[in-house]
């Protein structure tokens, strides 16, 4: 079989690592080239530089559509005289590209077979690269957990043409040089405001030995980084010792092995790799379940019953006129990027089903409402622990023992997250790509809607779109 994948670029990050597995992963099995804005220093796959698909520059596409589309058909039959079985396209809903659709549709009108893999979604908090094209349609899609799933199946795609197509897991390394870093939890994180880092911190206050939190890498976009900064001097101000951007001055498998355990307190997760990973260094893991992501792995027999779903706060604790004002800007500012209005009384009604026994989850809060929590238990012993008699997993974090939890998790995530399986499994998929022909389209309203709704809204990960 002969397979084309296409992504934006191939620069080092999630979606490229995925691409690299699943070359090395079928190469034995398949004839596979990669197209890409720019050629990278270094691939499993010969790689053929394609201006058309990069990024925009300023907003400004490179190329016209029907360009591009000529250009990724010389290509493939440059290599191939008789063409590609299919394309395997990462990403193409994600409007970094605005012509990209129209390429993708050039391409099925030419008769090329289409494989979009879906790794994120621009109705989940990124309004500035939502597409107002309709998505692709009649071809082939593929998500990477159950939730992305469903959601494309009640959004109009038939279960023959969508297909789930979990990562793979490769094992983190056990062995490594000594750290110099000594008594410390390790959270292994690039810090975007979406990773909750304001609750890391929270959580290292009840660290059972005195431990201190260590961060891995900082930031790149400019809204991820004043957040992170604002973490970094509200931590030097209340003199709460953190080892920020650790991977910059530690080896990561050092950091890892020598760590006590391993924290995540994500709000928002693609396919969850900081719920599997940790297992297969032998470390436990603490902190946040995103139970519509755990909820696969749970399937498959991996335990996760230590961690908790919410850090339920008193909302006496915050002005709630200025909460909800906080809530509704959002919400207002979010819905106008998509090109919608929602009217104050179903706001109203959405905010206050986020209020439960008179509390919210602090990992719905912004920057400023998580710094007056943290501000009070620092100052005031009986309110931290009030917090510990409503959430009584923190007096447990980091509690030692139930190695068999561990033993039991690194192995049902080796035997259902390998390559063998991974490989199996996406070869299954591209066979029903060549041989299935298939009807359906996204009703894009739909899917949009059930990320944009008050019950769902986060300020870390909503803030963004007004620029707070």
């Amino acid at each position: 079989m002969k397979i084309a994948f296409i992504h934006f670029h191939l620069k080092p990050g999630g979606v490229t690592t995925v691409i690299r597995q699943q070359i090395n992963t079928i190469q034995n099995h398949c004839q596979v080239i990669a197209l890409a804005g720019e050629k990278p220093a270094e691939f499993p796959a010969e790689v053929i530089p394609i201006s058309g698909i990069a990024y925009d520059q300023n907003g400004i596409p490179s190329s016209s559509p029907e360009k591009t589309a000529s250009d990724i058909q010389k290509a493939i039959h440059n290599k191939w005289p008789d063409g590609c079985d299919l394309v395997h396209v990462h990403n193409p809903i994600l409007a970094k590209n605005r012509i990209f659709l129209k390429v993708l549709k050039i391409l099925q009108q030419k008769g090329l077979k289409l494989l979009l893999q879906i790794h994120d979604f621009a109705e989940d908090g990124r309004p500035h690269f939502y597409f107002p094209d309709p998505y692709p349609e009649n071809c082939h899609y593929c998500v990477i957990n159950k939730r992305d799933y469903d959601l494309l199946a009640t959004s109009g795609l038939t279960s023959q043409g969508l297909h789930l197509l979990s990562n793979m897991v490769n094992p983190l390394d056990t062995e490594a040089p000594e750290c110099s870093l000594k008594n410390f939890v390790l959270y292994p994180v690039r810090a975007i405001r979406r990773k909750n880092i304001g609750e890391a911190i929270l959580l290292s206050l009840f660290f059972q030995n005195k431990e201190k939190l260590a961060i891995t890498l900082p930031p790149t976009s400019p809204v991820d980084i004043q957040s992170y900064n604002g973490w970094k001097e509200y931590s030097i101000q209340h003199h709460i010792h953190i080892e920020f951007q650790a991977s910059l001055k530690h080896d990561f498998s050092s950091l890892v092995h020598a760590s006590k355990f391993i924290i995540t307190t994500s709000v928002n997760e693609g396919f969850g790799f900081s719920f599997l990973e940790p297992w297969t260094a032998d470390k436990k893991l603490w902190g946040r379940n995103i139970p519509e992501i755990c909820m696969d792995f749970q399937q498959k027999g991996v335990r996760l019953d230590n961690l908790y779903t919410q850090i339920r706060i008193p909302i006496s604790w915050f002005d709630r006129v200025a909460l909800f004002r906080k809530f509704q800007s959002t919400l207002e500012r979010s819905l106008t990027l998509f090109g919608y209005t929602m009217d104050t009384l179903h706001l109203a009604n959405g905010f206050e089903a986020t209020i439960q026994n008179d509390c919210i989850d602090f990992g719905m809060l912004s920057e400023p409402f998580q710094q007056q929590v943290i501000t009070r238990i620092l100052s005031s012993l009986k309110d931290k622990n009030r917090l510990i008699t409503i959430n009584p997993f923190l007096a447990e974090i980091g509690v030692s023992g139930q190695q068999w939890i561990i033993d039991h998790n690194k192995k049902v995530i080796l035997s259902s997250y390998n390559q063998a399986l991974y490989q199996k499994n996406l070869l299954q998929i591209y066979e029903k790509v060549k041989n299935v022909q298939i009807s359906h389209a996204v009703d894009k309203k739909k899917l949009l809607f059930h990320f944009l709704t008050p019950s769902r809204l986060n300020l870390l990960k909503w803030g963004a779109c007004e620029g707070s």
